[in-house]
């Protein structure tokens, strides 16, 4: 073990220079920093690849994307302007991968960006950390080891969520670069490069787009770069910079969808508060892998390395204020997530705090080159080392156990692992490979089945849907030949939870709805559950499906489960004017007007709730109820010729 020097920074000979270079060591400690990038980067993809699979949410997105490649525009369902996918950026970039990538499948254009992008981010997690010590490493002889990034690649929910089809791994992009850009910025003087403080501020403002809640990093990210900025001109640039596009899509969504946030917020709550939840959440991430061990581990190694280069920041424009940023952003992030109640995917929403927390020790350098104490050194190699053994033992760690797949009173289960078994399938990577998922086939039977049109109910059956007939349509003109004019004017609905599964292996003109919200604008607009599961705890009765359609809505071509008289009270609360106006906002045709009366009205339209009872819904809207189907049981006997 070479000896240890404590490290400092050196005297900076030249107050304005232009910054650190990129990689201003010695030979030794450079080659030792691309041989860890190149070794974590390789573990970290292959441990990926071994785990490569596309969730049911994942799908969601490719929906999307074929409703955009069909000249739809960005929506789920062709008949209605809903944003059903959280991140904006993802689903753009989806898009323009299947564009260039021309034939390959869109699963495979999902999969494909998501590897390159988990990847990339964790090096440049490890290169910005590395940047983080140039000052004190400057042609002095060192050697890096990696400390934070091994800690976040050895845990599995990490690798599951490196592809899945979601945005996880242009999240983790976007953190490394966002983490790699602000060092250096921290280490160029406060007049330095103008593109550079430009291009930061770009990159901090996209943080909504790519997931609404990290705009508590990049928003922060912005104002410390406001702070730090030397003139008015320079602040004014940055604020351009970060806030052009992101307002500028505010603006659409607005206008588009009606809406301020996604509807998967407005499905989800995202402002609501669970905090029982949300610790349960957070014991189910951090127990199954001890991870109070590298935690404790790995601060120690930061305090023995680091201690005599700890400064408290005097500007914003430092190292030591990029640090505080990130471990200070990281917290917000887990607080957030907690208070929230986490997730029903056991570790997902947890990875992004964690990373911010590693960012700053993801390689920690250990230098040599003068007599330095043995004990000291002999501990560094110890405390790695049982990092090393913590790490191997977690990447083989079997998780959530017996309840990976089970979903238990706590909601979360693993996901990979559910759909894994629930398909047949080790890496369930294409729509096709759900068609192995209970009701999928027999989802594309009764569509075949129904060639007049109708509304699907998933059946207590696995292998059967109920049908609710459509209404018949209308006679077809002279010429026109009986059968041709039925098919072209049927209307399909599926109402099923698995929104991803079924519309990637249906038409897009058929839509589908979920009783959670996602992609059911009723549904989304009802109030959240206390008690339901995380992230499913929005629950709208199928009867309101029945009302909002051209569907039979009476015995026998409904259901037995389902009730006549509901259906009637839904059919009757759809014409409360706040919920007309809701629905017109998203199906009447987009024009000027109308995007400009969701403009205005997309604050009301977002708080709008209705009750998921229909009688309490027309109670609410002070709306008179149908009148009963039969008269009401009195135990009287009956009156009248």
């Amino acid at each position: 073990m070479a000896d240890r020097t404590p490290l400092s920074p050196p005297a900076d000979p030249d107050p304005a220079r232009r910054g650190w270079s990129a990689f201003p060591y010695t030979a030794s400690a450079r080659i030792s920093l691309w041989v860890t990038v190149a070794v974590v980067s390789t573990l970290w993809f292959w441990g990926i690849w071994q785990r490569r699979w596309i969730a049911d949410d994942g799908l969601i997105v490719l929906r999307t994307v074929r409703n955009l490649l069909a000249g739809n525009g960005p929506v789920f369902n062709a008949s209605e302007r809903v944003e059903s996918n959280t991140s904006t950026a993802w689903t753009y970039l989806v898009y323009l991968g299947s564009v260039v990538g021309g034939p390959l499948r869109l699963e495979y254009v999902a999969l494909t960006l998501s590897l390159i992008f988990s990847v990339a981010g964790v090096a440049m997690m490890m290169l910005g950390a590395a940047r983080l010590w140039a000052p004190a490493l400057t042609g002095r002889p060192a050697l890096f080891l990696p400390a934070g990034a091994l800690v976040y690649i050895a845990l599995p929910p990490a690798r599951d969520f490196a592809t899945s089809g979601l945005e996880n791994g242009l999240v983790t992009a976007w953190l490394g670069l966002l983490w790699w850009m602000l060092v250096c910025w921290s280490q160029q003087p406060p007049r330095g490069r103008t593109w550079f403080s430009t291009a930061l501020a770009f990159v901090a403002g996209l943080s909504v787009l790519v997931r609404p809640e990290l705009a508590l990093i990049g928003g922060l990210a912005l104002l410390m770069m406001v702070a730090a900025a030397p003139g008015w001109r320079r602040r004014m640039l940055i604020i351009a910079a970060g806030g052009l596009l992101p307002v500028g899509y505010q603006i659409f969504r607005m206008g588009y969808y009606g809406l301020l946030v996604p509807q998967t917020a407005l499905a989800k709550d995202a402002s609501g508060s669970k905090w029982e939840q949300g610790l349960v959440y957070l014991t189910n991430f951090t127990g199954p892998y001890a991870l109070w061990v590298p935690a404790v581990l790995v601060i120690v190694l930061a305090i023995v390395v680091a201690r005599p280069s700890l400064r408290w920041p005097s500007t914003a424009q430092s190292p030591s204020a990029v640090v505080v940023f990130m471990l200070f952003s990281g917290t917000i992030q887990a607080l957030y997530w907690i208070r929230q109640g986490g997730d029903f995917m056991h570790g997902r929403v947890l990875l992004t705090p964690l990373f911010c927390l590693l960012a700053p020790v993801a390689v920690l350098p250990i230098a040599a080159g003068r007599p330095a104490n043995r004990r000291t050194g002999g501990a560094v190699a110890a405390l790695w080392l049982a990092l090393a053994g913590w790490a191997l033992w977690a990447a083989n760690s079997t998780g959530m156990g017996s309840d990976a797949t089970r979903v238990s009173y706590s909601g979360i289960v693993d996901e990979r692992r559910f759909y894994s078994q629930a398909t047949g399938h080790a890496h369930p990577l294409t729509a096709a490979d759900y068609l192995d998922y209970p009701r999928m086939r027999g989802l594309l039977v009764a569509l075949n089945n129904t060639p007049d049109g109708a509304l699907l109910l998933p059946s207590g059956n696995y292998d059967v849907w109920d049908v609710v007939p459509a209404l018949p349509p209308p006679p077809p003109p002279p010429g026109v030949p009986d059968d041709t004019w039925r098919r072209q004017h049927a209307e399909h609905t599926v109402f099923f939870t698995n929104l991803g599964m079924v519309g990637m292996n249906v038409g897009l003109d058929t839509r589908v709805i979920d009783q959670i919200g996602l992609a059911n604008p009723l549904a989304a607009h009802t109030a959240r559950l206390d008690d339901g599961r995380i992230g499913h705890d929005k629950n709208l009765f199928p009867d309101w499906a029945v009302a909002d359609g051209p569907w039979l809505k009476e015995r026998p071509w409904v259901p037995a489960y389902l009730d006549e008289g509901w259906i009637r009270q839904a059919q009757a609360a759809l014409e409360c004017p706040e919920t007309v106006e809701m629905l017109a906002a998203i199906r009447d045709p987009m024009t000027r007007p109308r995007f400009i009366g969701n403009l205005n009205r997309a604050w009301d339209l977002t708080r709008y709730r209705i009750d998921r009872v229909p009688e309490y819904e027309l109670a609410r809207c002070g709306i008179p109820g149908p009148a009963p189907l039969r008269p009401a049981y009195t135990g009287l006997p009956a009156t009248g010729p």
